[in-house]
């Protein structure tokens, strides 16, 4: 197998396992509230993904055109605010399972933090639909997520392991995902091998939901 085939194949995996993660934690939205957010969750996460992996599967099995770099740009635009909106929910899924009452400060971070990179993302400047992009605003859209980001790390770190749910290893998988993905932000344009980080940060989303999915024996 090829390159490209095996992006492909991966990408392809990716969202099947978050479409099928969705369904059964729908299954069991019965037992929990926290098992239907997390069904809203993974589909947030692979539908937003999905904006830009199949544009990037049909350019790696068939090549590319300008239709195509415009459907990535539009992907990779979609993908960031979904993926904003992905910690947003995050947090209240945290709420959910633990019920820790934690300053203000943080739901307000995590909101306003969020906000200030929807806008960003809807910003022209970006230029999305060119492959150039726009690494200033690269850099400028995700400012206030790292700062999104660190807060869920805090708070999932904090909570630990509570009731045994395990869930710090959430904290692990967040970081993973930042360290992996900032390199492709500030490098990939101009040495594209630093791209291939985007796997094991595609790895990490795939062990954020599978720590939800290791709730399901948990919570009755």
């Amino acid at each position: 197998m090829n390159k490209n085939k095996f992006e492909a194949f991966f990408d392809g995996a990716y969202l099947l396992f978050d479409l099928v993660a969705a369904i059964i934690f729908f299954m069991h939205g019965h037992q929990s509230i926290v098992f239907t957010m997390y069904g809203c969750l993974a589909l947030l996460l692979g539908g937003g993904d999905a904006f830009h992996l199949i544009p990037r599967m049909k350019r790696a099995l068939s090549g590319e055109d300008e239709k195509t770099e415009h459907a990535l740009g539009l992907g990779l635009q979609v993908s960031s605010i979904t993926m904003t909106l992905f910690y947003v929910l995050l947090y209240y899924i945290w709420k959910q399972l633990f019920g820790i009452s934690v300053p203000f400060i943080y739901p307000f971070i995590i909101w306003l933090t969020a906000i200030i990179r929807i806008v960003l993302c809807l910003m022209p400047q970006n230029n999305w639909y060119h492959y150039e992009g726009n690494p200033r605003w690269g850099i400028y859209r995700n400012i206030p997520f790292i700062f999104t980001g660190i807060t869920m790390y805090i708070l999932f770190l904090f909570s630990g392991n509570a009731y045994g749910y395990h869930m710090q290893f959430m904290s692990i998988a967040i970081a993973i995902s930042f360290i992996c993905y900032l390199p492709v932000v500030l490098y990939a344009k101009k040495h594209p091998a630093v791209g291939m980080l985007m796997m094991p940060k595609t790895l990490a989303y795939v062990a954020m939901l599978s720590l939800g999915l290791s709730l399901i024996t948990k919570i009755h």
